[in-house]
């Protein structure tokens, strides 16, 4: 028999328990929902990818109704597996987010937030504006139910997709969490490196002085070569120097960061700078400045230019003066 048959088979086996009579009152939700994954297994192996998928969700529905949480998330989450190809990532969206609930009423927390971890990934490329919120949601469930350190890392790949994104007021409030579910787990190491990234992710916005402030708040959590890349980057911006600004984010320590990170300081605007005061120009074939007839050349050598300007304007007046009293 090929497993087209087959999986046919298993469905109308599943719809007799689903039906009653006289002397059965109710569904027989359970067994019809086993036939449904078996079907649905078939399927796959048929590479009948459509019905594979209806199978498996009608036996994620039959499952919830028996009040079998996990199986009925499970059912869903193969039902992802099946049809990532298939379904539009509003459509896995909606499915992750299903299991998941499932799974943590079943008091499965792991499960739910590995599920939304999982379909985050399969989305990532086409619409990385839901995968972000997977991202997040499974940092919420796992911090709730799990342990913080799973939850820092889910977290950590939504900080990066919205830097990637370059929607840096997000990615700011997303490196802040982050930094606070290590403070929390008491693993302070990796908030000297995020401390970067908050910095990176400030310049790039254009707010050098939020950027100052967060070192000040965090910085006493850097290492050695991320407080000696962060003080060089930070005063090449204050005295708006563009070289010792492009060779710090240059640094080693920056390129050798998370790829996003490392192609953000890539991007970041560099400072203006101050060019420096141009030099008095000359006019050529210029007349020669006056000098009073009462003042002898070796003076003037020794003589400043106001001195001489004063010594002029008193020879003007005492002439004026003679004029009058003539």
């Amino acid at each position: 028999m090929s497993k087209i048959l087959e999986a046919q088979e298993h469905c109308k086996a599943a719809e007799k328990y689903l039906k009653t009579g006289l002397l059965k009152w109710k569904p027989d939700y359970d067994s019809a929902a086993d036939e449904f994954s078996q079907a649905a297994q078939c399927y796959r192996i048929s590479r009948d990818v459509k019905n594979s998928k209806e199978c498996h969700m009608k036996a994620a529905e039959l499952y919830e109704k028996n009040r079998s949480f996990f199986h009925a998330a499970k059912a869903i989450e193969n039902a992802v597996i099946v049809s990532k190809e298939l379904s539009s990532p509003e459509e896995l969206y909606n499915m992750a987010c299903n299991s998941s609930s499932l799974y943590q009423q079943h008091g499965s927390g792991d499960a739910g937030a590995n599920v939304l971890d999982k379909v985050a990934k399969i989305i990532e490329e086409k619409a990385p504006e839901l995968a972000v919120k997977l991202f997040q949601q499974a940092a919420d469930v796992s911090s709730v139910e799990s342990s913080q350190h799973q939850g820092t890392e889910y977290i950590s790949k939504a900080s990066r997709l919205l830097v990637k994104l370059e929607r840096f007021d997000e990615a700011l409030d997303s490196l802040r969490r982050e930094i606070g579910f290590h403070l929390e787990s008491g693993y302070t190491g990796a908030v000297g490196r995020l401390t970067v990234a908050i910095v990176l992710v400030q310049l790039a916005r254009g707010d050098a002085v939020a950027a100052e402030k967060a070192y000040k708040e965090w910085g006493n959590n850097c290492e050695v070569p991320e407080m000696q890349t962060l003080e060089m980057l930070l005063q090449a911006y204050d005295e708006e120097d563009r070289d010792a600004a492009k060779r710090a984010l240059a640094s080693p320590f920056i390129r050798s960061m998370d790829v996003e990170y490392a192609r953000l300081a890539g991007t970041i605007p560099l400072p203006e700078g101050i060019d420096p005061v141009p030099k008095a120009a000359v006019r050529e074939n210029a007349a020669p400045s006056y000098v009073s007839v009462n003042i002898s050349e070796g003076e003037v050598a020794n003589t400043s230019r106001a001195e001489i300007e004063e010594i002029d304007f008193a020879d003007n007046r005492k002439t004026e003066e003679e004029d009058d009293l003539c």
